[in-house]
């Protein structure tokens, strides 16, 4: 009797051990999928982004220079655009404007003269970060980030939205969500607005890219941006330690969307001693069956020459304004280490 005991005791045991082990496996298979989740983006871009030096030609674009403010920064710009101003059309460059240590920014329209660009004199001057535009139905739409404050410091952010079919007219009508950068419109050739969105947190990490339709300007509110659904074949790309968002949103003539955005990442060691990485990106956006493109690289810091960063860890940063399209030629206009502006030709992103 207690042979035939030990005998289904050491049977039990046995199935014991490999329960535990199996279990062991799976949680270190689990562990090696998390990080390789975490890696694997990441290291995707960096790669990209060495191929895209080594396939395009250096110091291929250059600095813009901003007069008449001083001895401020003027950065994260939009590509030129034309608009109505006292009755005349004019071309302009919004532009974020702020003090080399500071973040509390003004968006001023610049005006080009001869080699540089000055203020528009008289023009608004919004107290907004990183100004961006598009026209919805013969009336320009504009928008920046609006800083929270308390007690003296920065706590929050969302998106403020301006309309007017000139400079003169512009009127605040409605904000984003608080904490929320990077939302974008279109008007479809339907007639609807294509509304970009980037959400964080338990939706979006620590940044990946929604999308929701309106039929109208009136409809949108924080409500409307935050109910949009992930582009789920784009966030899968991001993983866990990529983050991103749409800049400008362009109609292609197969009634697909243009889409340019950013991707970011942090090297060496993340957020306490590490280096922040921003890359130009674009991809396609099929509105009808909600399925984008393969990000894709258009441009990377050392695309363009040296110059000057906010601080030592923003070296890395260009951040995407806008493209300006001539004759089949293109343009990409933004912002370089918080400091600087710049343009760089580019071939036809979306092609």
């Amino acid at each position: 009797m207690f042979k035939i005991h030990l005998k289904y005791f050491q049977i039990i045991y046995y199935l014991f051990s490999i329960q535990v082990t199996f279990s062991a496996t799976l949680d270190c298979l689990n562990t090696v999928n998390h990080e390789m989740e975490k890696q694997l983006p990441t290291q995707l871009f960096m790669n990209e982004a060495e191929v895209l030096l080594k396939n395009s030609q250096k110091n291929f674009g250059h600095k813009i220079h901003f007069k008449g403010v001083g001895k401020k920064d003027v950065y994260n710009i939009t590509a030129p655009f034309t608009i109505k101003f006292k009755g005349k059309y004019v071309e302009v460059i919004a532009g974020r404007v702020e003090a080399r240590n500071s973040e509390h920014s003004k968006v001023i329209f610049f005006v080009k003269n001869k080699e540089s660009w000055m203020p528009l004199k008289d023009s608004p001057i919004l107290k907004l970060q990183d100004p961006f535009f598009t026209f919805i139905g013969n009336e320009l739409t504009f928008g920046g980030v609006q800083l929270v404050e308390h007690e003296g410091k920065i706590v929050s952010y969302y998106t403020s939205f301006y309309k007017g079919k000139s400079l003169d007219e512009l009127k605040h009508f409605v904000d984003g969500p608080k904490g929320m950068k990077d939302i974008r419109l279109i008007e479809l050739p339907s007639g609807k607005i294509g509304v970009f969105t980037r959400p964080q947190g338990e939706i979006g990490g620590r940044g990946k890219i929604g999308y929701i339709q309106i039929e109208k300007l009136d409809e949108l509110s924080p409500e409307i941006i935050k109910a949009a659904p992930l582009i789920e074949n784009l966030a899968t790309q991001f993983g866990s330690e990529v983050w991103g968002g749409v800049n400008a949103a362009y109609k292609l003539p197969n009634g697909k969307i243009g889409v340019l955005g950013h991707i970011a990442y942090w090297s060496d060691e993340g957020l306490a001693t590490g280096k922040r990485h921003y890359h130009s990106a674009v991809f396609v956006y099929d509105p009808i069956t909600n399925v984008a493109s393969n990000m894709k690289l258009i441009a990377v810091r050392k695309s363009l020459p040296k110059g000057e960063s906010k601080r030592i860890d923003l070296q890395d940063v260009i951040f995407s304004g806008g493209l300006k399209e001539n004759k089949g030629a293109y343009t990409l206009y933004g912002g370089a280490g918080d400091a600087e502006g710049f343009q760089l030709p580019v071939a036809n992103p979306f092609k």
